[in-house]
């Protein structure tokens, strides 16, 4: 689920038998659940929209989903390759990085679309 540049993981819990979802990429927690699809989506939309109106009222920035910016920590020798590699190729070392996830990405779009077709 979407909502105003939020998403959503939704589960289906069988012990409570309700529909529960969180809204993902957050610092702080926002969850909400319903008894139906449409149940669920109003609830999504409502919680989005009274995390909105709270920050407004205390003059919080609101936390974006994604920021475009993480931090990694990986093996001094894969960073090091990274580096050597970015250089060859005449590109930053934010460029190769982000090859790097677009084409493991894709691969893992590719494959579930071979799996569901």
């Amino acid at each position: 689920m979407e909502y105003k540049g939020y998403h959503a993981d939704i589960r289906f819990s069988d012990e409570d038998r309700l529909f529960v979802g969180e809204v993902i990429g957050l610092n702080d927690s926002l969850a909400f659940h319903g008894s139906s699809v449409s149940e669920l989506e109003e609830m999504f939309h409502q919680s989005v929209d009274n995390y909105l109106d709270f920050c407004e009222e205390v003059g919080k920035n609101p936390d974006k989903e994604y920021r475009g910016q993480f931090n990694v920590r990986i093996p001094s020798h894969l960073h090091r390759m990274a580096v050597i590699y970015a250089h060859q190729k005449n590109i930053s070392l934010n460029e190769f990085v982000t090859v790097a996830i677009e084409d493991e990405c894709s691969k893992i779009a590719n494959a579930d679309r071979r799996a569901v077709g």
